[in-house]
């Protein structure tokens, strides 16, 4: 079966501040239950954006193959399609305990959470399982966090026939306050 890998390659913050502390909210369809999605939060640390950079990140590809910030891998399903949300927010803190906003969110859907897990979709980031009727709950819950959310950007994606052949799909979403490229590539 073919494997399928989710990077971010930039992001570009369209806001006149300059200094950012960015973490990202991923949410995606779970890899094995249907009536399932999984929740992360990443990088293990906020990443610092500095005046120099003008409000944009070019993510640095790290291992092989790689071409920006990993959010996930895994086995394409049957159906061929995969729903990724991706929420981009500013940490107004100078340290931010990451592993707090995904307890904030798994305390938030309640009895919708089904349990943290590892090595899940690719990565080592703990991700949360939730029950699908429990997607809707992640919006109002990043809401009331008093980080700034800065937006939102589906990264849905229907694979055709073509993917086997191109093995890389590049995409540019605006949501909210930024703009993001990612890339699906098959995973070698």
């Amino acid at each position: 079966m073919t494997r399928v890998r989710l990077e971010v390659n930039k992001i570009q913050i369209h806001r006149p501040k300059e200094h950012w502390r960015l973490y990202f909210v991923v949410v995606a369809d779970h890899p094995s239950d249907k009536d399932q999605m999984v929740v992360s939060v990443m990088p293990e640390s906020a990443i610092l954006m500095v005046p120099e950079q003008k409000n944009i990140i070019s993510f640095e590809p790290d291992g092989k193959g790689a071409d920006g910030f990993l959010l996930l891998s895994r086995e394409l399903p049957i159906s061929r399609e995969l729903n990724v949300h991706f929420h981009i927010l500013h940490s107004r803190r100078p340290k931010k305990e990451l592993g707090k906003v995904l307890a904030h969110i798994e305390s938030g859907v309640e009895k919708k959470a089904l349990g943290v897990v590892s090595d899940m979709m690719g990565t080592t980031s703990p991700w949360l399982a939730i029950a699908k009727s429990g997607l809707s709950l992640v919006g109002q819950i990043l809401s009331k966090i008093p980080d700034r959310n800065l937006g939102f950007v589906s990264m849905f994606e229907r694979f055709g026939p073509e993917f086997e052949q191109e093995v890389e799909i590049d995409r540019e979403n605006r949501g909210g306050h930024c703009t993001v490229v990612h890339s699906w590539s098959i995973d070698s």
